[in-house]
């Protein structure tokens, strides 16, 4: 299998050099990264110069749209060359083993594949409790109630067919993109699975990450799928 791994950056100055180097030894198979510039102000994009030097599978690409979490992956995606795709944060927060298991259910024949924080073998390390409780509880309730399979629905951390993508129409503008790829590809009737995965808090760095400013967004897709099951 030959994979593509996008890395959106804004500002990982701190984090994006370890998490190349992290990606080049732990994937055992054929792949490309492709980094995406998300309008970093900081000395991101001189350090992504030094890895183009020292790798030649990467592929460094530029957000020429508004600065933003989906906006860069969008870019990112728009810019692989292969058939599967997993979006890696720049922040060493995920588990990079966890994607041979991903592999490895996407080779049986699922579409998505989810990493999960929220079943055996999983764990949320560090964070904010209130947004580990909010992904938690609406995870697990759009599982419950609409079948929907995977209980970390926000989790960015998921692997896709190419196929997929290409099937949505991207809407969201920032964090909650993760949470609307699932759930448009559930209700278009692809095949959906998990896996345990950990994640871990940034040591290095500051998030863009504002769960209050973030949470009317999620909430919006939460009702969108309630509709969308009962239309």
């Amino acid at each position: 299998m030959i994979l593509s791994i996008v890395i959106p950056v804004h500002n990982e100055e701190e984090n994006i050099l370890s998490v190349i180097a992290q990606i080049e030894e732990t994937i055992g198979f054929d792949h490309e990264l492709v980094v995406v510039n998300d309008h970093s102000t900081d000395k991101s994009a001189e350090l992504l110069k030094d890895a183009c030097a020292q790798y030649k599978n990467i592929k460094v690409v530029s957000n020429s749209q508004e600065q933003g979490f989906a906006n860069a992956l969008k870019t990112g995606f728009n810019n692989i060359s292969t058939d599967i795709v997993v979006p890696v944060m720049g922040d060493l927060c995920d588990d990079l083993s966890t994607i041979k298991e991903m592999a490895a259910k996407i080779a049986l024949g699922f579409d998505v594949v989810c990493g999960c924080r929220y079943i055996k073998g999983g764990a949320r390390i560090g964070g904010s409790p209130l947004k580990g409780l909010l992904s938690r509880w609406g995870g697990r309730s759009l599982s419950r109630l609409l079948g929907v399979p995977t209980q970390d629905i926000a989790n960015a951390f998921k692997m896709y067919r190419k196929q997929v993508l290409e099937a949505i129409k991207i809407e969201s503008k920032g964090f909650e993109v993760s949470m609307e790829l699932p759930l448009k590809a559930y209700f278009l009737g692809f095949k959906i699975t998990e896996v345990p995965t950990v994640w871990r808090e940034r040591v290095r760095g500051k998030s863009s990450f504002n769960i209050f400013k973030l949470l009317p967004s999620y909430i919006k897709l939460y009702i969108w799928a309630i509709f969308k099951r009962l239309t």
